[in-house]
Parts: structure tokens; sequence; C-alpha cells
């Protein structure tokens, strides 16, 4: 596995809420996240049909326009008795013609289910691929998940996303009702983070 031995990192996103949480967890590492914003790249279309496809797309656009290696996000949740959607489909759930509205996606989700008339619990998992791409065209790529269930209605004001109607297991909170510092502790992307230590020297 290779190092990342560099002080800047590009997170090939456009959504601040991610930016946020990909600061807290490495900012203590000495790490500067930057984004897309910061560079005012387009958002580049992801017309893969795979989370790890789709994080590719987003890291070689990152890179490829500013120099700087980049870590691409490719995430969703993934809802049992709906055939594994919205799943990488999880973000076009919510779109509208003004942008994303997460609270249409959340409620697209639970009138699914009920439609379907899913036995409870509703079990889901969020699941997050992360990619790791650097100038030279070299890459690691790494993998968390969330396993909970979807509750209703929506709970918390925190997070962002399908966070207010995900509650992890073991809990009896949401997501939208964590902290992001103990969110942080549960979340797919702090596994998927964790399993890519190596990379920063916190094997």
């Amino acid at each position: 596995m290779r190092r990342f031995e560099g002080s800047e990192l590009l997170i090939a996103t456009h959504n601040l809420g991610k930016l946020e949480e990909f600061q807290a967890i490495l900012g203590p590492l000495g790490i500067t996240c930057r984004s897309n914003v910061d560079f005012d790249l387009p958002e580049p279309e992801e017309t893969e049909q795979t989370f790890e496809g789709n994080a590719r797309i987003k890291a070689v656009a990152a890179v490829t326009a500013t120099g700087l290696p980049a870590l691409a996000d490719d995430s969703g949740i993934i809802i049992d008795g709906l055939d594994g959607a919205p799943g990488v489909h999880t973000a076009d759930w919510a779109e509208t013609p003004t942008g994303r509205d997460f609270k249409i996606a959340m409620t697209r989700a639970w009138q699914e289910l009920e439609a379907r008339k899913a036995p409870t619990p509703r079990t889901a998992r969020f699941h997050a691929t992360l990619l790791l791409r650097w100038p030279d065209g070299h890459e690691e790529v790494f993998v968390g998940e969330a396993e909970g269930q979807v509750v209703w209605p929506m709970r918390g004001a925190t997070g962002h996303g399908y966070d207010p109607i995900f509650m992890p297991a073991g809990h009896d909170r949401t997501f939208g009702e964590m902290a992001l510092e103990e969110k942080n502790h549960l979340s797919h992307r702090a596994k998927a983070l964790a399993a890519m230590a190596a990379c920063f020297g916190k094997a």
C-alpha cells in the first residue's frame, strides 16, 4: 500500500457535508482537505453502475483538473426490500429541477417500503467506497459499511443525505440525531477511512 505523504488532499466532491466529515477525520492527521468547490470544478457525470466505478470517475476528473492527489467517495444507502435500491442511485433519488432534496428521497424510500409492505425492522446499510488517486495514476480502494435500519418519521437535523431515517445497529438514535463526532465513529465512511489508515501512517 502506498503511503500518502502530502499535507493537502482534494476531496472530489461538491457536497460540503462530506467535506466536513473528511476534514474532521483527517484534520487531526495534519491534512488539509479541499473540495471541488475551491477549484470551481464541474461535477462529472457518474455513468458507472458500481460505487468503485463512480468514485474513479470523480477522482480522475479532480486529479486531471488540479494535479493534486484526490480522494473520491461514492456512497449510498442500500435498503432491504427495495431490491438493493437506492444504492448507486442514492443521490439520483433526490434530484429535482432546482437541485437535490433529500426529504423527497427519504419520503420516496419510505413510501415504496410501505407500498411493498416490507417487514419490520426495515434493515439497511450505508456503503462507502473510497478511492485515493495520485497524479501518476496509482490508486488505492477501500470499502466500509454501517448496518442499521430505516425508521420513520425523519429524526434529527444534523448530518446530510438519508441520515435522518437511518438508525445504526445497536443505537436508538438516527445519524441525523447524532453529533458529527459520534457519527464519525460509526459511519460507513469512517470505517472505510479506518481501512485506509495505513496510507496516512496510522496503521
